[in-house]
């Protein structure tokens, strides 16, 4: 079975809790991605912020995204998978809380980053279908 370290991408990113959003925009659109991880000065995962967060919770709600700082958008329990997880438990977790991308822990280190895609890619279309269902439905 394939495990999260085969498939996931290494030397992610983080935002740290007291950057501005502006910031992590401007990190995304350098690194072509819609999420980074949120870590505090420790470098431990504290959260994730999405291009979506930023547009929801700061844009839409005519926040000041200089004055927003990433962490303000870390709520609730961080989702994250162990770097030896199997796709069929990192598929689990994504259905179960309903995210495309999972960042990967090696112990309390943040080692990468898994996303739909990369999952895809090695299960059976059927249980791809499965996920993608699960994952657009509210």
């Amino acid at each position: 079975m394939t495990s999260a370290r085969e498939i996931m991408t290494a030397g992610v990113e983080c935002v740290g809790l007291e950057e501005s959003v502006v910031l992590a925009a401007k990190k995304m659109a350098e690194l072509g991605v819609g999420a980074l991880p949120i870590c505090g000065g420790d470098n431990k995962l504290r959260g994730m912020l999405t291009d979506r967060d930023i547009v929801l919770k700061v844009l839409a709600r005519e926040r000041e995204p200089a004055a927003t700082k990433a962490g303000e958008l870390a709520q609730g329990e961080v989702v994250a998978i162990d770097v030896d997880d199997d796709t069929h438990h990192i598929l689990r977790t994504m259905t179960a809380h309903k995210v495309r991308r999972l960042p990967v822990i090696d112990g309390n280190d943040l080692v990468g980053m898994v996303a739909l895609a990369d999952v895809a890619r090695d299960l059976p279309d059927a249980q791809v279908g499965d996920l993608l269902a699960a994952l657009s439905t509210d």
